[in-house]
């Protein structure tokens, strides 16, 4: 593989390139093997030269967000991690004349306050953003110049390409409310720039996977909004994380998707097992909808512990819970995303139909007695 890392480091620029990277230190659940190539890339030219050397060699790739719906397995990740920086960091907000710009460490012309923005007729603000942009940055920047409709995803520990991926929602909102544009990669390196509504955005879903895209930037349309009161939201949100969720512990938050007509976090308290435990992997006392790393818990603990919930509370419930999270580096890694492709999780399987069956045919959709 010398000859493939000399040739990623000429893609992606020497000093951006490591070998053998402890995934680790880029995921939330603060555990994980190694990956074979970690590539920092700081502009579309780089990711594309990075992106067509992995297909052309027939090497795998990933690219990491903020790692917060990761899990990686012991064995490590036989691919390249590609990482978003130089910029796909970047913020801006359109007004009369230039651009007001953040970026990572540089806030430029955004401490400067309110700026002379372009509204659109309907009393819209367009927001551009990179991709690898953190949530939480792009509502600062929202909330300094009094723009509302970010409240929701400030909180998200996420950043923006892996939001728009997965449409990603809090507190009753979820991107494919204030998403405008996309500006993407196709597999053969031509870029677009795609309508919302081309992106099939629904819970937790955008067919930006299965189309094998790869999202650079994107537009989002915000409202003027007063800033004493988005801040309060903000903080008001904040505080309902803070008290509810076991924010003191590593994890990648909401471990499952919201079942249509459940909520995740209860079906597990039903089954017995908030505070159940494999390994140093817990099922959170204080929100059941949460797996935490509690004490040194290793990808595999995690990962039995996930399908235990899922086992147990389909037992119970007959529900079969969907993961957020998505698993590489083991065995057998696409389980969960093949049981659940193009399929509703949450749905109960038929009665009399066992846990395993129930995976290995899929979801079902319907019950004898009629139930969802």
């Amino acid at each position: 593989m010398r000859d493939f890392y000399e040739s990623l480091c000429e893609a992606a620029g020497g000093e951006a390139v490591r070998a053998d990277e402890p995934m680790a230190a880029h995921t939330t659940f603060r555990t994980g093997g190694k990956a074979a190539f970690f590539a920092a890339v700081q502009n579309e030219a780089a990711l594309r030269r990075v992106t067509l050397l992995c297909r052309e060699r027939g090497v795998p790739f990933y690219l990491l967000g903020n790692g917060s719906n990761l899990l990686v397995g012991s064995r490590g990740y036989d691919g390249v991690m590609i990482k978003l920086e130089g910029e796909f960091l970047g913020c801006s907000l359109e007004k009369e004349r230039d651009a007001v710009c953040e970026k990572d460490g540089n806030k430029g012309q955004a401490a400067g306050g309110r700026l002379p923005l372009r509204t659109a007729e309907d009393g819209s603000v367009t927001v551009c953003a990179g991709a690898g942009i953190l949530l939480s940055r792009i509502g600062r920047l929202a909330m300094e110049n009094g723009l509302t409709g970010f409240e929701f995803a400030a909180g998200i520990p996420g950043t923006l390409g892996g939001a728009v991926v997965m449409n990603a929602g809090a507190y009753g909102g979820e991107m494919k409310d204030i998403l405008s544009s996309v500006r993407v990669m196709e597999r053969e390196g031509q870029i677009r720039e795609l309508p919302a509504q081309e992106l099939a955005l629904s819970y937790r879903h955008s067919c930006v996977p299965e189309r094998g895209l790869t999202v650079l930037s994107a537009r989002l349309t915000l409202r003027k909004g007063e800033e004493g009161k988005i801040r309060a939201r903000m903080e008001e949100l904040s505080a309902a994380r803070r008290e509810k969720q076991p924010l003191e512990y590593p994890s990648a938050g909401s471990t499952f998707k919201r079942p249509e007509g459940y909520f995740a976090g209860k079906l597990i308290q039903d089954a017995g097992l908030k505070g159940y435990s494999v390994g140093g992997a817990q099922v959170s006392e204080k929100h059941a909808g949460f797996v935490i790393n509690r004490n040194q818990a290793t990808p595999e603990d995690i990962r039995a512990l996930i399908e235990e919930v899922q086992k147990r509370v389909w037992e119970t419930s007959g529900v079969c819970l969907e993961p957020e999270v998505k698993f590489l580096g083991f065995e057998n890694e696409n389980r969960q995303q093949e049981l659940f492709r193009g399929r509703q999780g949450g749905r109960r399987c038929r009665e009399g139909v066992d846990y395993a069956s129930c995976h290995r045919n899929g979801n079902e959709r319907s019950r004898k007695d009629g139930s969802p």
